[in-house]
């Protein structure tokens, strides 16, 4: 299928970012802290592999597959988390330092210094032995964060538990739980085994339903059916839904809802199920990713209108959209009672997480305004570098209350 302009644009730009970056860590972590010819050629060739590597390596795969190329993809994604904290390990030291020197100079040239002897000027070994301890420095804080990240990306996602009032909710549905998975991006890191780990904790939480919000594969149908297949797994009273993220469409949306439906998956695209029985129910709804148009699929986009014709406004409903952006514009003036999301990652590892804070209103967390509810998963996988810092992965279980 042909590639998302906008996916081609993010993807030269993170070409550009790979090489300055690259380019910038030999400076710093091979040129600086050593002058022999020999360190130097031997430190550009890590590199130049090193950043190839990360340009290089999912095309490849794609391309090519085989079980070298896979090996590759995986390496480069585990490359890219230690990598991301080197450079801002190195760019935060190398900022203190160079502020050091600011300082040192500053005072140098102070009126009351003009007696006192000019500093000498440092030496080229002293240099080098400065540069050598920042990039100690550097390596040992990136090893810590990167450790940490990965045992937590990999570790089994927390339980959140929450309470919601659920308007028009009937009396005999009030204690109905309801247990989100989002942003779960089976792929090449994230196989069967995450996925049977996953399923069974689900299944513990013994949810009367499970709802999954998007971003579940990072590939085609082919590659990833196995893995995805454990979610037939899943037990629970009403089943188990799903409506689409924007990485569906990068994978094939069309292929995914057909192969999810032959796994027992309800998918909810632009339309609404009852749950429940005679003696009391409640309206899930669900739509396609609110950026699925702006990705190149107008024929597939984000409508609530269509989603809810027909349906009665009195009725409780929960929504199913992937991205919390149209909670606000769009769920609470359609009477959406509570809307379930995901999409952000919370961050998905400091500082990023910041960077998420202030990008989304509705970043993480449980959201609540009158009479409508969100709740935004931090999701329970990974996306790209196997890193969970200040954002763990989680399983959401919300217990529904008649309002």
């Amino acid at each position: 299928m042909p590639i998302p302009p906008r996916l081609l644009v993010f993807l030269g730009l993170l070409s550009i970012l790979v090489i300055s970056s690259h380019i910038y860590l030999y400076r710093r972590l091979v040129r600086d802290t050593g002058r022999h010819p020999t360190w130097r050629r031997v430190g550009l060739v890590l590199w130049t592999l090193l950043g190839a590597t990360l340009v290089t390596a999912r095309p490849l795969s794609a391309l090519l597959p085989s079980a070298a190329t896979s090996a590759l993809s995986q390496f480069s994604w585990y490359w890219m988390g230690v990598a991301t904290y080197l450079l801002l390990s190195v760019m935060t030291l190398g900022g203190v330092r160079g502020l050091v020197e600011w300082v040192a100079r500053r005072r140098a040239k102070a009126p009351a210094s003009a007696t006192l002897a000019a500093p000498a000027p440092v030496s080229e070994e002293r240099r080098e032995l400065l540069a050598r301890a920042g990039a100690g420095a550097a390596l040992a804080v990136t090893g810590g964060f990167s450790g940490y990240g990965m045992w937590r990306a990999f570790h089994p996602p927390v339980v959140n538990e929450a309470e919601v009032k659920l308007p028009g909710l009937p009396r005999v549905l009030d204690g109905l739980t309801i247990v989100q998975l989002s942003d779960i991006h089976v792929g090449p890191l994230i196989q069967r085994r995450f996925m049977d780990e996953l399923v069974a904790r689900t299944n513990a939480l013994k949810g009367d339903l499970v709802c999954i919000t998007g971003d579940l594969v990072d590939g085609s149908v082919e590659e990833l059916g196995p893995a995805a297949a454990a979610l037939r797994d899943l037990r629970s009273r009403y089943g188990t839904f799903f409506c689409t993220g924007n990485h569906e469409y990068y994978s094939g949306d069309e292929e995914w809802a057909e192969a999810l439906t032959r796994m027992d998956v309800t998918v909810l695209r632009n339309r609404f199920v009852r749950v429940g029985d005679a003696g009391g129910s409640f309206d899930l709804v669900g739509v396609d990713d609110w950026a699925a148009a702006r990705s190149g699929f107008p024929t597939r986009s984000y409508d609530l209108a269509a989603a809810t014709r027909g349906r009665d406004p009195s009725r409780a409903s929960v929504l199913l959209a992937h991205q919390p952006a149209g909670w606000r514009e769009q769920a609470q003036k359609a009477g959406m009672g509570l809307q379930l999301s995901g999409h952000t990652h919370g961050g998905q590892f400091f500082p990023f997480t910041g960077v998420v804070a202030a990008v989304w209103e509705h970043d993480a967390g449980f959201f609540q305004e009158g009479a409508h509810s969100l709740y935004v998963s931090r999701g329970t996988g990974f996306w790209g570098p196997p890193l969970r810092v200040g954002a763990p992965p989680e399983i959401v279980r919300l217990t529904l209350r008649a309002g």
